[in-house]
C-alpha cells in the first residue's frame, strides 16, 4: 500500500503529544503491506526528528516542502516561540497562530512550497494513493478543495477538521460526496479530530 502524510511535525518523537502520532500508528501497524510511504513536513526544525520516527523504514520519503492549493515558489510560515520544541502550529496563516498564542512572540520562516496536485503529479501519476492523510493547520480547506480528486487516485482520506469553519465543512463534503466518497467517521488522529473518508468503488 502506498501512503502519503502532509504535515508529518515529529512522527511520533513528539514529547508534546506524549509521543504519539495517528498516521505513525496506523502505518507501523500494517508494516507488511507498505509498498511506499511519502511524508511531507514544512517545519525544517522538525525533520531530523521525523527521520529518526521513520529510520526502519527504507520505503519512506520525507520532504520538507510546504504544500499549497496553487503555484508558488516559497510561502512564509509563522510560529510562536512558546510552541517550542516541535512548534506544532507553524501555520501559513498568522491569525491562526495568534489565536492559540495571543500573548506570544510570533516568528516566522520563509519554505519552498509546491502544490499538491503538482506534487501529486510528480510522484502519483498511474499510482494508487491506499491512505492519504492532511493536517497542515489552517491550510486544509484551501488545499482540500484544490486536490483534483478525478485526476489522482485516492482510496481512504482521513482530514483534520478541527480548524474548518461551518461553511467550509460544507463545501469539503460536497466535494468528497460529488467524488463518491463516503463518510467512515474519525480520522487517524488518536485525539479524534480527524475525519475518515473511504471512495466507493
Amino acid at each position: 500500500m502506498n501512503f502519503l502524510h502532509i504535515g508529518g511535525g515529529a512522527g511520533d518523537l513528539d514529547p508534546t503529544t506524549n509521543f504519539r502520532d495517528g498516521f505513525s500508528e496506523f502505518v507501523k501497524a500494517h508494516k507488511s503491506k507498505i509498498k511506499k510511504i511519502f511524508i511531507i513536513e514544512a517545519n525544517p526544525i522538525n525533520i531530523s526528528t521525523l527521520k529518526r520516527s521513520w529510520k526502519k523504514y527504507k520505503s519512506v520519503k520525507i520532504f520538507n516542502i510546504a504544500i499549497s492549493n496553487k503555484k508558488r515558489e516559497k510561502v512564509k510560515f509563522f510560529f510562536s516561540e512558546k510552541d517550542a520544541p516541535h512548534y506544532q502550529l507553524f501555520s501559513n496563516n498568522i491569525n491562526h497562530v495568534k489565536r492559540h498564542f495571543p500573548k506570544s512572540k510570533i516568528k516566522s520562516k520563509i519554505i519552498k512550497a509546491i502544490s499538491i496536485n503538482d506534487f501529486l503529479s510528480k510522484y502519483f501519476v498511474n499510482k494508487k494513493i491506499d491512505y492519504f492523510s492532511i493536517d497542515i493547520e489552517g491550510s486544509d480547506f484551501d488545499v482540500m478543495m484544490s486536490l483534483d480528486l478525478k485526476k489522482y487516485d485516492i482510496q481512504n482520506i482521513s482530514l483534520e477538521y478541527l480548524h474548518l469553519k461551518r461553511n467550509q465543512k460544507k463545501k469539503i463534503l460536497k466535494k468528497l460526496n460529488k467524488n463518491n466518497f463516503s463518510y467512515y467517521g474519525f480520522g487517524l488522529d488518536h485525539n479524534k479530530i480527524d475525519w475518515f473518508f473511504s471512495k466507493k468503488n
